[in-house]
């Protein structure tokens, strides 16, 4: 791919909100840092894990250790993922650093479980913040969505791989109470950023089984805005009467997980013996995912 071809996109790049979440996110993760995780020698996964090590272990400068680790994750990331959000992942470290090396911040807490919770919290919210703002401020990302397109391995078994080698060396380290408590951080961390960047629009999948199949689409797509697809099957089939059984349509919608309880609610009123299950979805892409304003927002 050419640079001409995959210019940065300097709009999105100073985009008001994708800044403002970012400035927020790296001060929320500097807050973590310095009142929690470094006076008590706790570790984060990925980069900052690194760092951590190195910095606490042989005094070298957090700031630079940030810079340097994270500079070839990002020379992958400009030629196989994307200028624009290696740009704005660029700008999450700058602005990381620059507030780590100005802004001194007292410890909050010497109690172990307390760090793990609220430091490891508010690293998550951190990075939650700068991932919807476009950027990441962990090389170690990079990493992972690049094997995963190139290998058979998911992206979770990845990042667990490769941060239990970060927990071994602070085992070694620090000893195996300091990586226990690390592990519990950073297990907070990655729930609180999995919960920021996906938060009430988790998408899920919505199947429905009705007698009243055309009117269900209709109120779907028309009502809520909703694409669908729709599988040609068959209902019936119930222990008392077996031999009974009907043509159908059975309907599939991806909605957000707010949005689950209003539909089957609505869908009730047109058929109160309505069929439903429902499937949490790793990943969206393509189609008409979401529209704002329907009648029933």
């Amino acid at each position: 791919m050419s640079h001409k071809k995959d210019p940065v996109n300097w709009k999105a790049v100073f985009n008001p909100i994708s800044l403002f979440s970012i400035m927020v996110g790296v001060l929320c993760a500097s807050i973590a840092l310095e009142a929690f995780m470094l006076p008590n020698k706790f570790l984060d996964g990925g980069v900052t894990g690194i760092a951590i090590i190195v910095n606490l272990k042989y005094d070298v400068d957090l700031n630079l250790l940030l810079v340097l680790i994270n500079f070839p994750f990002l020379a992958i990331a400009w030629k196989k993922i994307g200028k624009t959000f290696t740009v704005q992942s660029a700008l999450s470290i700058f602005l990381l650093t620059l507030v780590l090396h100005f802004l001194e911040i007292p410890t909050v807490t010497e109690d172990k479980v307390l760090i793990a919770v609220f430091g490891g919290a508010l690293m998550g919210v951190g990075i939650g913040l700068i991932i919807r703002g476009g950027g990441l401020i962990d090389g170690f990302e990079v990493i992972t969505a690049y094997f995963q397109r190139n290998s058979a391995l998911s992206a979770s078994e990845i990042t667990i791989f490769l941060n239990s080698l970060i927990m071994l060396f602070a085992a070694w380290f620090f000893g195996i109470e300091a990586a226990m408590y690390s592990i519990l951080t950073y297990f907070t961390a990655i729930k609180m950023t999995d919960y920021v960047v996906e938060g009430f629009e988790e998408y899920t999948a919505l199947t429905i089984i009705s007698k009243e199949d055309e009117k269900v689409k209709e109120l779907i797509v028309k009502e809520f805005g909703k694409a669908i697809s729709v599988y040609k099957g068959e209902r019936g089939y119930l222990p008392e009467t077996f031999h009974i059984h009907h043509p159908c349509d059975i309907i599939m919608t991806v909605v957000t997980r707010l949005e689950v309880h209003r539909i089957k609610l609505a869908i009730q009123l047109i058929d109160p013996k309505a069929f439903f299950y429902v499937q949490t979805i790793k990943e969206v892409k393509g189609g008409i995912i979401k529209q704002i304003g329907s009648k029933h927002n």
